[in-house]
């Protein structure tokens, strides 16, 4: 019984992100709505949260410092879309090399903000609450009050297409089928693989680990709940560019805060900053990276975004970082910092995905979705700090 409640305590978020997902099938499929995991609604959720993953990555390394957050990546989003627009449409640039200014500019708008937190000590919230403000106005000053659009093929085509689609043709469902099944079976058998090699690599340097069966049981649910998903994406056109990105993005940063030095000063810095500083670690550098890298990520999210909605639009961003910092939030990320991970902030991002989706295809009034949003980022944080206290006082 207590192994049972022990991993029920460690995947906690991730079986409310289940119940979640079955309850609005229940519920939408009850109200003759269709349902939440047809082929259709699922590459539109991905589609539809791309940009929240991947702003939720960088995301958590900022609050991974001690619990700070960047409110600018909205407005950073909108900047670089405009020059996106500027680049690609108005000026014709070949996309890849529009893409690359893009970047730059999206880091350098980050290492504007991490200068002024790092090596000025201007508390973060001041310094990215006038990076909203300011990074809007000069988006809004470049767009001139209009959209940029329609971007051309070539460069909607690198995040709106698909794979095998694109290359094998759209009619050929069997095929679509069949590959994308096979490229799912591949993933799956990395992930067991790579959860065994880590489980015997900490036998051998004598970590206590979990049972063989216990310690399966989460990458056996992960491996089918990524089978049936590319189940129902194989039925439509396949897997998404943009969910290739973002599991590139994924794997990256789950490597760099789980297997490099660099990645645990940034926990260090949030279990104690002055600790941390005091053992050598440069902390002012790893803030400095924080934040260079949130403005580099919100770059990446911002051309997803153009492609998606093909054009810059004086619109975007509108509470992006508000999507990112309760992904973080929800898949446990500490409100003090030193706490999270890159997986439970993805958990984060798909839970606010589907709780969006299912209340949409539900058509509750949007009012009563931002109610139900605001309860849930206040009930995993209070969740978080009583978990912190109960651990002080145990």
């Amino acid at each position: 019984m207590s192994k049972v409640k022990n991993f029920f305590s460690k995947n906690a978020m991730l079986a409310i992100l289940l119940f979640t997902m079955l309850l609005f099938e229940v519920l939408i499929q009850g109200n003759g709505k269709g349902s939440l995991f047809s082929p259709q609604n699922l590459t539109n959720l991905i589609g539809q949260n791309g940009y929240v993953v991947i702003l939720a990555t960088g995301m958590l390394l900022c609050i991974l410092t001690g619990g700070n957050i960047d409110l600018a990546v909205g407005s950073v989003v909108i900047l670089v879309g405009a020059f996106a627009g500027i680049f690609i449409v108005n000026m014709k640039l070949d996309p890849f090399i529009s893409i690359i200014l893009c970047l730059i500019i999206a880091s350098g708008l980050g290492a504007w903000q991490a200068f002024w937190i790092a090596y000025m000590n201007i508390p973060p919230f001041i310094v990215t609450l006038a990076g909203m403000l300011t990074f809007r106005g000069l988006a809004l000053v470049i767009l001139g009050s209009k959209n940029i659009g329609p971007f051309p093929d070539s460069f909607k085509g690198l995040f709106n297409s698909s794979i095998p689609s694109s290359m094998v043709g759209g009619d050929n469902k069997g095929l679509i089928l069949l590959i994308t099944l096979l490229i799912a079976a591949a993933i799956c058998t990395v992930i067991l693989a790579l959860h065994i090699l880590s489980r015997i690599q900490k036998q051998r340097k004598g970590y206590p680990v979990d049972n063989m069966f216990s310690s399966l049981v989460r990458p056996i649910i992960v491996s089918i709940v990524i089978m049936l998903v590319f189940w129902r994406l194989g039925s439509h056109n396949g897997i998404p560019v943009v969910l290739v990105l973002i599991g590139v993005v994924v794997l990256i940063y789950t490597y760099f805060t789980q297997n490099t030095i660099y990645g645990r000063y940034l926990y260090a810095m949030g279990g104690n900053e002055k600790a941390a500083r005091l053992s050598g670690i440069n902390t002012k550098r790893m803030m400095f990276f924080a934040y260079t890298n949130m403005g580099f990520l919100a770059g990446v999210a911002a051309l997803v975004c153009v492609a998606r909605f093909n054009q810059a639009s004086t619109q975007a961003g509108n509470g992006y970082e508000l999507d990112a910092i309760g992904s973080c939030f929800i898949g446990g990320a500490s409100a003090y910092g030193g706490v999270g991970t890159i997986s439970g902030a993805v958990i984060g991002a798909i839970f606010m995905g589907v709780l969006n989706m299912g209340m949409s295809l539900l058509g509750w009034d949007q009012n009563i979705q931002r109610v139900i949003k605001g309860l849930v980022l206040l009930s995993a944080v209070v969740f978080d700090i009583i978990s912190k206290n109960r651990k002080q006082t145990a």
